[in-house]
């Protein structure tokens, strides 16, 4: 399938590893222009060399406003067609095991940088009656996971306020989707690992095999197939689809609308 996305232009956030690699990767491989944003720019150079001439890079953390200034900077001066909104999740614990201290960091990592950039970005989309914009939270937002009581709070919040904005701005052409990915093999689901191997009191690998033994596929998802199911969503082919929260988990949500 064409995703008809050859020579338009994406800002993805947190393209240095995991999900954020994966879907700029996925997304310069069909001909798209991608800004790479990332603290470590030094390392986006290395990875994404072979895409020079379809990549820019913006060095710096998205907690930080300076940061999202440059980013905004960059979507005014040039075209520019959507918007991942990615970054790490929060330390483990559960609510008893975390401070205030915790939680006042927490908002800031996962979502306080989510909402002020995407009230920056709508009304550019919203005029040029075109947009995409996708959140990557949790698997979490539909069934909280233990020992992730941070991450499970704030993503629920980032759901709330994506779907308050796909109401507001869904006649404009501008999607808002949210996608709630399960276990994946990524560098962010080794802290859950580690967490579950401290508590278990077991090695590395039958803490990971005890996860996958609770994944009904068998097995942890991948980067990529999660990427191939964002590309998609930025495509012009998902104009029909916006205010969604979408799992790639491999079965694991229980309910009926996992």
């Amino acid at each position: 399938m064409d995703l008809k996305l050859t020579n338009q232009r994406f800002v993805v956030c947190g393209a240095s590893s995991g999900f954020g690699e994966a879907i700029a990767r996925q997304l310069l491989q069909e001909g798209a222009h991608v800004v790479l944003i990332a603290r470590r720019g030094e390392l986006l150079r290395e990875k994404f060399d072979h895409f020079k001439e379809q990549t820019e890079i913006i060095e710096g953390s998205l907690i930080y406003g300076e940061t999202l200034d440059k980013i905004e900077q960059s979507v005014q001066a040039k075209e520019t067609h959507g918007i991942v909104f990615n970054a790490g999740g929060p330390p483990t614990g559960t609510p008893l095991e975390t401070n205030m201290d915790d939680w006042d960091s927490s908002w800031k990592l996962v979502m306080r940088w989510k909402i002020d950039l995407a009230l920056r970005l709508a009304p550019y989309f919203k005029e040029k009656e075109y947009g995409r914009m996708i959140f990557v939270e949790s698997q979490s937002v539909k069934q909280p996971l233990p020992s992730l009581s941070l991450s499970n709070s704030f993503r629920a919040g980032v759901v709330g306020f994506a779907k308050s904005l796909a109401l507001e701005i869904a006649k404009s052409g501008v999607t808002v989707n949210v996608l709630a990915p399960g276990s994946h093999e990524t560098p962010a689901i080794e802290r859950v690992i580690e967490k579950n191997k401290a508590s278990l009191n077991i090695s590395f690998e039958e803490a990971k095999e005890k996860m996958e033994e609770n994944i009904p596929v068998g097995r942890m998802g991948k980067a990529e197939e999660f990427a191939s199911l964002a590309a998609w969503l930025l495509s012009p082919h998902a104009g029909y689809v916006t205010g969604q929260t979408i799992s790639h988990d491999g079965g694991s949500i229980k309910g009926l609308f996992g």
